[in-house]
């Protein structure tokens, strides 16, 4: 076996002992989660109103408009939906949902957004419509509820974040969504994604007061309004492709922020095959790496060198009998699966799934470098028939 191929298999092992025991305070660990039992609602409860930005999500936005109405809350909310220029009965499925829960029709606001403004994400310019609506509508509101229409939450979701953001003065609560995971490639990729997303972005560091980094999950958000307002959200952030991680560092700069995960905040999405979930990710990987040939290559190198090399030193380590290449290879192989294993946990997943991680880890490289090819080809940041972020691209 060549010396050199060795010493980078030492190195894949030192990487992943640093990984394991020191990045992240033990990003890996899963234990920010969103308490599964819910405390008393604070009495007098704080005035809420729920924003959701829409577009063509006609079959999910129902469930997720009647899982807001029915929440365990003392005092009635509205919801405001911002139908971004559907064309498959979003609003008319929005109302429908509402109908399902007495009273929920009178607490529902269906607005059109207006057209898009250039410089603006869709998103966010739908969300900054919502939030002007929502002065009109609740202007006692001290709290406002951020989410996707193709999120649904369990009814005691609104107490327990509640209760999150009112420790510690914080301005911020937000919960990653636990997304659909029926289909092989979405138990391959998806618990994936949330682990290479939690490394990227260590909760123990998003929820240190002390620490710089900052992060939130755009589906779930409970935001103070005079935070939101004082950071001039969502104008400030208004062109970002990466919203949800850009509204977490403004909102941070204001004050405490926490970010977790919790079982009964759950995506609608049917589970995502291969090319569902390779969209998603170029749309935002290259963004994610500022456009940077660098950081492109150094990442495709680093990926390499943690998930490709073990395997392979492992395996080739059998099979020339060199026992420290095979046993380094091998250590750091059963590291990365290990610290899969609280992910795969939460999604009620084997943790020998965990063994798989370099297939996924493949994967995701070369969905990275399809970002960067697409974002040259000014196709960057596509989503529902708008290309924002691509060399060129104007958001129509």
């Amino acid at each position: 076996m060549p010396l050199w191929l060795t010493a980078l298999t030492l190195l894949s092992l030192a990487a992943w002992l640093w990984l394991t025991l020191i990045h992240g305070r033990g990003f890996w660990r899963d234990r920010d989660r969103l308490p599964s039992s819910a405390p008393q609602p604070p009495a007098p409860p704080p005035g809420v109103v729920a924003v959701v930005p829409a577009r063509d999500e006609a079959e999910v936005i129902g469930r997720s408009v009647e899982s807001l109405l029915r929440q365990d809350w003392p005092e009635s909310f509205p919801v405001i939906v911002i139908d971004d220029h559907s064309t498959d009965g979003t609003a008319e499925a929005a109302r429908a949902g509402a109908a399902r829960v007495p009273g929920g029709s009178e607490r529902l606001h269906v607005i059109a957004a207006p057209p898009l403004e250039p410089g603006w994400t869709g998103k966010l310019w739908a969300q900054a419509a919502g939030l002007a609506q929502a002065k009109e509508v609740a202007p006692e509101a001290a709290v406002v509820w951020l989410t996707d229409a193709d999120i649904a939450h369990g009814p005691t979701v609104l107490c327990r974040l509640h209760d999150r953001l009112t420790q510690d003065g914080r301005v911020m609560a937000s919960v990653m969504a636990r997304l659909d995971t029926g289909g092989r490639w979405a138990r391959l990729l998806i618990p994936a994604f949330i682990y290479f997303f939690q490394k990227l972005y260590p909760f123990p560091r998003v929820n240190d007061p002390a620490d710089s980094m900052a992060a939130a999950a755009g589906g779930c958000v409970l935001a103070r309004r005079e935070a939101l307002e004082s950071a001039d959200l969502p104008r400030a952030i208004r062109g970002e492709i990466i919203d949800d991680c850009a509204l977490g560092r403004a909102l941070k700069r204001q004050g405490p922020v926490w970010l977790g995960t919790s079982a009964d905040v759950v995506s609608l999405r049917p589970a995502a095959g291969l090319g569902d979930i390779w969209h998603m990710v170029t749309r935002t990987a290259f963004e994610q790496l500022h456009h940077s040939v660098l950081l492109l290559g150094g990442t495709v190198a680093g990926m390499a060198l943690l998930y490709l090399l073990p395997p392979l030193a492992f395996a080739l380590g059998l099979a020339t009998v060199d026992a420290a290449t095979a046993a380094a290879g091998g250590a750091a192989w059963m590291l990365m699966a290990a610290t899969l294993a609280p992910t795969l946990r939460l999604y009620g997943l084997g943790a020998w799934r965990g063994l798989l991680l370099p297939v996924a880890g493949v994967l995701y490289t070369l969905m990275t470098l399809d970002s960067a090819r697409r974002h040259w080809r000014g196709q960057g940041g596509a989503w529902k028939g708008r290309v924002q972020g691509g060399r060129g691209s104007q958001a129509p």
